[in-house]
This record gives structure tokens, sequence and C-alpha cells, in this order.
């Protein structure tokens, strides 16, 4: 078994825009900025929002964060985006998934301006994102094309499946895989598809995305397949300081005699995410600067 070591990945990125936005700033630009919103005490969106906080500070951007308790009125929050709609000096707006059941989900994304969706869930987005148009790509799905990248991966003509159907990873990556330049034959499969093996034993890439653990064994694959496991799910376990650990969708260890390649948990994609966050806020910053 190979690891790929997506904090090579994550360093070579974070270094290339750290030099781009070094570059803006001494030509008398602003810094890219990034509004953070919260809502509720979730441990793994706390943990997220803090590294998101930790990349801006390395990298110079400005943020702005906003945290809310989880009875917040939904009204509360639309009126914030508008406000951070407007100003001239938020390039990008997250708004930090899951919101309370009380709260619209797709309203709250929907009224972010497009311009700077920097996560690229809103419709307009999407809908660029299909017909290859320019848009923010999501950011997990635009990490994992880096780490294709980086380790030159080909997709042209490759078989690749993805396991998963969320707005969030499955639907995006998929389309991503099928662009012109990236040229993969694609097959998309969720909790209803029969028989999984019969997909990903003849696959060349394979995409996991189920937030279920053991989605995916060794044996359901061929012994040189390539596997992004995109699952962090956390794991009780009273022995541990923090009384739980990370385990992804995939079996790992049951890949341990194969000649696949393959992403850990922890350590892998999610460092991804949080880098492409950084560049798509980076983009809006200049696309919105005209520079």
């Amino acid at each position: 078994m190979v690891r790929l070591a997506c904090k090579k990945v994550q360093k070579k990125v974070e270094e290339e825009l750290k030099a781009k936005t070094d570059l803006l700033i001494s030509k008398g630009n602003r810094a890219p900025s990034l509004a953070v919103i919260m809502v509720g005490d979730n441990g793994a969106s706390r943990t997220y929002v803090k590294n998101k906080e930790d990349a801006c500070t390395r990298l110079g951007f400005m943020h702005f964060d906003y945290r809310f308790s989880e009875d917040v009125r939904e009204d509360e929050l639309l009126n914030l985006i508008d406000e951070l709609n407007k100003r001239n000096d938020v390039d990008g707006i997250l708004v930090q998934l899951p919101l309370p059941k009380t709260i619209d989900e797709k309203k709250i994304i929907n009224r972010i301006d497009p311009e700077k969706d920097v996560d690229g869930f809103s419709p307009i987005n999407v809908g660029r994102l299909s017909l290859e148009e320019e848009c923010f790509i999501p950011c997990t799905p635009k990490g994992i094309l880096e780490i294709l990248k980086y380790y030159n991966i080909e997709t042209r003509g490759k078989k690749a499946v993805v396991i998963g159907r969320s707005n969030i990873v499955g639907k995006p990556m998929a389309m991503l895989l099928m662009q012109k330049g990236i040229d993969a034959t694609v097959s998309v499969c969720n909790s209803h598809t029969k028989d999984l093996s019969s997909y990903t034993k003849d696959a060349d890439i394979i995409i996991v995305a189920t937030g279920k653990v053991n989605t995916l064994y060794s044996s359901m694959c061929k012994n040189d397949a390539v596997i992004i496991d995109v699952g962090v799910n956390r794991i009780a376990d009273s022995t541990r300081e923090k009384g739980f650990y990370l385990k992804g969708d995939v079996d790992y260890d049951s890949f341990a005699d194969t000649d696949c390649q393959i992403t850990p948990v922890p350590g892998g994609v999610g460092l991804m995410t949080v880098i492409e966050l950084m560049e798509n806020t980076y983009l809006s910053c200049v696309r919105r600067s005209g520079i």
C-alpha cells in the first residue's frame, strides 16, 4: 500500500498561495478576507472553523468571525449575510454546516452572493460547474483533484467510482471527473446501490464519501486502485484523551498488503478542503478587485 501524503500536497498549495498573497499585498492591494458564520457548539465544526482561522493567519488573510447560539433566529442570519454581501472588505462568506434543524439551510446558502460563495454551494455556482464555466469549485472535490494532480495519477479514460451523492462532495466530484481535460468515465453509487463491489472491483479510482465506517474493503477493489477516503467519523474511545479517535469510510488496514494508493484519515483530504477554501477566497478577492 502507498500512503498518499496529503500534507505534502497541502504544503505545496499553501506555499504557492502565500507567495501570490504576498505579491498582491506588496502592490498596495488589501489582503483577501473571509467571513465565517458558525451556529452552535458542535465539536467537529469548532475544529474546522479553528483550522480555517489558523490558515487565514498563516496566509495573511483578514478574517471575520460570527458565532451564534443554536437558538438564533433565521432572520438574524439572513440579515447578517445581507450585510456581508454589501461589504467591499469581505471576499468570501462561509456558513459552517450543519445548521440547527430550525434553520432552513438552503435558504441560508442561497442568500450568499454567488461571487462570495467560496464554498461553491449556491445554485449559480453549481450550475456554472455543470456547464464547465468559471465558478467556485466546492473545496473538497477541488482538493481531491489537486491530490490526483500532485501524484501524477492519470484520469483520462480511467474508470472512476464515486460512492456518495451529497451536494458537497459526491455530485460535484462526479461532475469534475467528467469534465474535458479530466475525462474519466464515472459511476456514482449510493446506499441503495446493489452489489457495490461490482462497480468498485473494476475501478481505477474510487472516491468514498459516505460518512459510514468500513464502506470499502480491499476485497472490493483492484490490487492497484487509487482510493480517496473523504470520511471523517468520530469513534468513541474512553482510553483516549479526547474520548474518541477519527476513522475514515475505508477499512484502511485491509489494504496493507495491496499495491493500492490511499489517503489516510486523519491527515488526508481534510487538509486539502481548508487550503482550497483559502484558494477560493483569494480568487474572489482578485476577481472582485479586477486585478
